[in-house]
């Protein structure tokens, strides 16, 4: 049965039918009519992680302060009028509302159908709440940002009861620059009103978003390149102008590539060793900065990383270079996942760090979330897929003698378990 063609020719029946695929998977036992494979595996996910299906949880809204502060950092504010332009006016005639949420699943911005928006608000789906899978089951946010993959949920497909009556459709939107996810949009409302093709139309206009970040990225660049073009041909020997995320604008004595990996404060008198670059001379420009390579020849030291969590409350990470140290404060999280990639110096992929810090390698969102944070400021000697320490930075643990003190108040399974391994 296709249940997509028929919730759109008859949309009680789908939801009569989907609600016996609901009870049956919720109960162990054998529908007439499987669940769509997405669905299937998000409810597997509810399941695991404990998301009560007859329980309308409500996590507490963030501040009016948090949210503007998230508003003006997210990338998301620079595509509102392509979302508004591409589904507002189908929304509000479908009696739907669209909602933007940030890459935590945090809804920033909510318009449409007035009378949707009241229902919406009887379901805690407003500015500020948290929408995550994992916190308010299977739905049009938080499944899409789970998945990387536009998804359409309609009626008893949602994991929770009490949604049933909605239908919701979301898609992702990526930072084109480096894949990395910054939110989703979403266009809900009630169930009779659900038609199939808005999968393809919010999945459409979340790719517009996507071509308007890299749009507005690439006049960033051509702003950044002409500023430096005058400076370039002035100088002698090799140099290369970045935007402050390292994206290459011009280079002149060295061939070109599309990215400069920079540590997160790059300020400063004095020479600046950086990876792949060796010693270079660094001044700040209108949105980025012009590096220039010494020539001189430099005897290459590898950068020293200490990890110091031998104090059970005071975590921190020191680098050390031929330019000098640095030494930031680690949140618990941030320290969790420094020890765990200290650990394993091949590297760990997104759900493998899942695994580690939740037992449930489905958590991939979480923990792009912060290791985002985290390399913003050891952003230099990180990579990614898998996530690793670079090969230029050598790693030193500072452990305590006591087991227990090792970041004592972390669940995270993997670090429990190298407690009790540190006491055999």
């Amino acid at each position: 049965m296709d249940m997509t063609r028929l919730a759109a020719r008859d949309a009680a029946r789908a939801a009569r039918v989907l609600s016996e695929v609901h009870s049956a998977a919720l109960s162990g036992q054998r529908a007439r009519v499987a669940p769509r494979r997405v669905i299937e595996e998000s409810w597997e996910r509810m399941l695991r992680s404990g998301v009560d299906p007859d329980h309308d949880f409500r996590a507490g809204l963030l501040s009016r302060e948090e949210i503007e502060h998230r508003r003006q950092n997210s990338p998301l504010r620079h595509v509102l009028p392509v979302l508004r332009e591409g589904l507002l006016s189908v929304a509000d005639t479908a009696h739907h509302i669209m909602v933007v949420a940030d890459a935590e699943g945090r809804v920033l911005w909510r318009e449409g159908s007035p009378s949707v928006l009241r229902k919406a608000d009887g379901h805690g789906f407003e500015v500020g709440a948290d929408w995550r899978e994992d916190v308010v089951g299977t739905n049009g946010v938080g499944t899409p940002l789970v998945t990387r993959a536009p998804v359409q949920v309609f009626s008893a497909e949602h994991f929770v009861r009490t949604h049933h009556s909605w239908t919701c459709t979301g898609a992702p939107i990526t930072d084109p620059r480096d894949g990395r996810l910054v939110g989703a949009v979403d266009v809900s409302g009630p169930l009779e009103t659900m038609h199939p093709a808005t999968l393809a139309l919010v999945d459409a206009v979340a790719k517009l978003a996507q071509a308007r970040l890299r749009e507005l990225h690439q006049n960033s660049l051509e702003r950044l390149r002409a500023v430096a073009a005058p400076m370039l041909a002035r100088l002698d020997g090799r140099a290369v102008v970045v935007d402050r995320d390292g994206w290459t604008a011009a280079v002149t004595g060295m061939p070109y590539t599309n990215r400069v990996a920079l540590p997160a404060s790059l300020g400063g008198d004095g020479p600046r060793r950086l990876p792949a670059l060796g010693l270079c001379a660094v001044e700040s420009l209108p949105g980025g900065w012009l590096i220039r390579i010494q020539d001189e020849p430099v005897p290459r030291e590898a950068t020293r990383i200490v990890l110091d969590l031998a104090h059970p409350r005071r975590r921190r990470v020191t680098v050390s270079g031929d330019a000098g140290s640095w030494t930031h404060e680690l949140s618990p999280r941030h320290a969790e996942l420094l020890y765990l990639l200290a650990l394993h110096p091949a590297g760990r992929s997104a759900a493998g760090l899942a695994d580690d810090m939740f037992g449930d390698p489905a958590r991939t969102v979480t923990v792009r979330a912060e290791m985002s944070r985290v390399r913003r400021y050891l952003g230099a000697f990180l990579e990614h897929q898998p996530y690793r320490f670079c090969d230029v930075a050598g790693v030193e643990l500072l452990l305590p003698e006591d087991p227990l003190d090792l970041l004592p108040h972390s669940t995270a399974p993997a670090i429990v378990e190298a407690r009790t391994a540190r006491q055999r």
